[in-house]
């Protein structure tokens, strides 16, 4: 099969070439998926670039993706030959990711897809969505709440309001610009703020009178003071990602209001969450409530280093290898 392949960390350019390997068989508890889309998330990136010792002389970049199951291990049912599905994890702690010709990972890890749904939007599902889920959902049901996702454009934060509005929530997005707007509001967003406007949280306010119960968050440094102001008491915040710098966090204030600070990465969700997740986004599927709204960017797998270095430059929307 054809992969691409990286032998050590470094620049994408340099360290980055696509090589004929065996085809991979799969083992007890596996099956092999013939891949449709590699997605390319920033964590792949960053992973190729990171001080973290490799986990084997080659490494096959990206986590998500999707294609149809053609070879099963032993205890796999073979019924499962032939079915589309959406992977998630498959280089965590792996050697072999997405961005190959075929990908063999343990069955739980390759989740069916529902009919209608296109594989291109299956491929990006994995970390954004599960991320999102995970966070929405951190301190129980979301029915009936407010909830505030910074960063209603990027690949979580989107997935959070879908997810979000699909599950009975009122959810206020902020973003910094009027084309990441009116991405926030296709995905359904009640309320969409401009953070850079000098009366962001007024305007929350002015739609979460008594504050909102959940925030959802990318950058929790940069946007401290505006959760401050709108974070209603009890309420929680939730941060997927790090900044350059770590942020100071006001402790007596959060703890004046009963306020609960969460951090989570995906790679270390309990299996519990996983399976949360991926019920509740395949619920989501197939009552027609996520849809691929974001501007989607397509390369080869001969590419693979462009796409790498378009989600490095913090491309707005998807970045997918077709393979």
């Amino acid at each position: 099969m054809r992969a691409a392949v990286y032998s050590r960390k470094g620049v994408a350019r340099e360290v980055l070439s696509v090589v004929e390997l065996p085809d991979p068989q799969p083992g007890a508890g596996e099956v092999r998926v013939r891949i449709s889309f590699s997605a390319v998330n920033p964590t792949d990136w960053k992973m190729r670039v990171s001080e973290a010792p490799m986990v084997g002389p080659q490494q096959t970049p990206n986590q998500d993706g999707s294609g149809v199951i053609d070879s099963v291990g032993d205890g796999v049912d073979s019924s499962r030959v032939g079915q589309r599905v959406w992977i998630f994890h498959a280089a965590w702690q792996r050697t072999g990711g997405t961005a190959a010709e075929f990908v063999v990972l343990p069955e739980g890890q390759a989740v069916p897809v529902p009919d209608g749904v296109d594989l291109s939007f299956a491929g990006a599902l994995g970390i954004p969505f599960i991320t999102a889920h995970g966070c929405l959902y951190s301190d129980g049901p979301i029915e009936g709440r407010t909830i505030l996702v910074a960063g209603g454009a990027g690949a979580v934060g989107n997935a959070a309001i879908q997810l979000a509005v699909h599950g009975g929530a009122r959810v206020i997005a902020t973003v910094s610009s009027e084309e990441k707007g009116r991405l926030a509001s296709a995905a359904g967003a009640h309320v969409v703020v401009n953070y850079r406007d000098a009366d962001a949280a007024q305007q929350i306010r002015a739609a979460a009178p008594g504050g909102v119960s959940r925030i959802i968050e990318v950058a929790l440094g940069t946007n401290r003071e505006l959760n401050l102001a709108v974070l209603a008491p009890h309420g929680v915040i939730v941060t997927y990602a790090n900044e350059l710098t770590d942020p100071e966090i006001p402790v007596r204030t959060l703890m004046t209001m009963n306020a609960t600070l969460r951090f989570a990465l995906v790679y270390v969700f309990t299996p519990e969450q996983v399976a949360a997740a991926t019920r509740g986004i395949t619920q989501a599927l197939e009552a027609g409530a996520l849809a691929a709204l974001l501007p989607e960017h397509r390369f080869t797998l001969d590419q693979i280093a462009d796409a790498h270095d378009a989600v490095e430059a913090g491309v707005l929307g998807k970045v997918l290898i077709e393979l």
